[in-house]
């Protein structure tokens, strides 16, 4: 494994879908010395999903986590809940090497996962990849730069 390079807390989300995957990872994360921040929900009773992308995001709208990991049922909905705010670029990952390049090509900051998609033990080594891929840059700059701007079409 290698080191994963973050100066704030990975900010953690989940509907009722994706709450033991979230607590998983949150355990797993804590085992490697990685802070997080748990932004719910605490139980598997029936939730909305949006309301917890949004708490997720806006901690990563206001620079208080550099990245976020959203779990629901499929991952799906929490992705399309991070993408309609503004900065975000979410992807919903279930192998990987899709983890791994959503974020050296495409600077993803926030990664969703689905608890009915995906068991534990994948998902957190889904995790590591993406905590532990950085940004390329370059060539990759101008597409982000591109895909950024359609938010203010």
């Amino acid at each position: 494994m290698s080191e994963i390079k973050t100066t704030k807390p990975i900010a953690l989300a989940a509907d009722h879908g994706g709450y033991e995957l979230k607590e998983a990872i949150k355990s797993h994360l804590a085992e490697r010395g990685v802070q997080t921040v748990d932004y719910g929900t605490n139980s598997t009773e029936s939730c909305d999903y949006p309301d917890f992308a949004a708490k997720a995001c806006t901690a990563v709208q206001q620079g208080d986590s550099e990245l976020a990991i959203l779990c629901c049922g499929t991952g799906v909905g929490m992705s399309m809940c991070a993408n309609k705010m503004h900065g975000i670029r979410a992807c919903c990952c279930s192998d990987t090497f899709s983890a791994e390049f959503t974020r050296r090509h495409n600077d993803a900051n926030v990664l969703c996962l689905g608890g009915r998609v995906v068991g534990a033990g994948l998902a957190c080594t889904i995790v590591d990849t993406f905590l532990e891929a950085e940004y390329e840059g370059g060539r990759h700059q101008r597409r982000v730069d591109k895909m950024m701007a359609l938010e203010n079409r």
